[in-house]
């Protein structure tokens, strides 16, 4: 049997990311391709983040470094949210191996071009980190505008092609219909999250859209509730469907 160098070990562990959850990872066709490109959208409260956050526990749990760029919270309130969902991220945050960066909306609506100028540095000098969140662009995107968007998408595929895997977080109406078509055609892969009414409650819906390069084959629609302590419930599509 041929010797495994530590390098060759690296590349085989970080080939695929996984989510934590298991029905997650299959609709995904086994997990995220490291070095993806990811375009995450939906509606408010459609479960992007909480699925981030659950991108981020498997992470952490498969040994894979972290960072979270955060409008949505501070590290104290991100911890306090996870924990509630039971994905205790406090080691991690002690550790180091998890790093989050809250951006104020105040400053990201200022300052757009910084704002990424800022990600995308930071990306580039966090050696050791293979997975970056970005939750969410879109008050970077509402005032930016679209060349700057571009511009930003064109930057983070170039860090995918070396083996970064960057996850970007958006409500749909924040790109013109034309522009969002070109983005989901640059990403490796697009998530879309939707919210839907089954008998009297409302449940969230993630339809994997596009994922480039997966293990196996891929699904296409997961309905799943948030639950406290549990996090993602997922419902059996026969029971959605009813």
């Amino acid at each position: 049997m041929p010797s495994m160098t530590i390098k060759d070990d690296e590349e085989v562990k970080l080939k695929i990311i996984s989510t934590g959850q298991g029905e997650i990872d299959k609709k995904l066709g086994g997990g995220i391709p490291a070095g993806s490109l990811i375009l995450l959208e939906g509606p408010s409260d459609s479960g992007k983040s909480v699925l981030c956050q659950q991108i981020t526990w498997g992470s952490l749990r498969s040994n894979i470094k972290v960072v979270v760029f955060t409008t949505e919270n501070t590290v104290k309130s991100l911890n306090s949210q996870m924990s509630s969902l039971g994905l205790n991220i406090l080691d991690y945050l002690l550790l180091g191996w998890l790093k989050i960066y809250p951006m104020k909306s105040s400053v990201v609506k200022e300052n757009p071009q910084k704002t990424v100028d800022t990600i995308l540095e930071t990306i580039g000098k966090s050696t050791g980190y293979d997975l970056f969140i970005i939750d969410s662009l879109t008050p970077i995107i509402s005032q930016a505008g679209g060349e700057v968007t571009m511009s930003y998408f064109e930057r983070c595929k170039a860090f995918c092609d070396r083996g970064k895997t960057v996850i970007n977080v958006t409500h749909s109406y924040a790109f013109e219909g034309d522009f969002l078509v070109r983005l989901r055609s640059m990403s490796d892969a697009h998530l879309r999250l939707t919210i839907e009414k089954i008998g009297d409650k409302l449940v969230k819906s993630l339809e994997v859209a596009k994922i480039r390069g997966a293990a196996q084959s891929t699904g296409n629609i997961l309905v799943f509730d948030v639950e406290p302590e549990i996090g993602m419930k997922i419902m059996p599509m026969s029971r959605a469907k009813a």
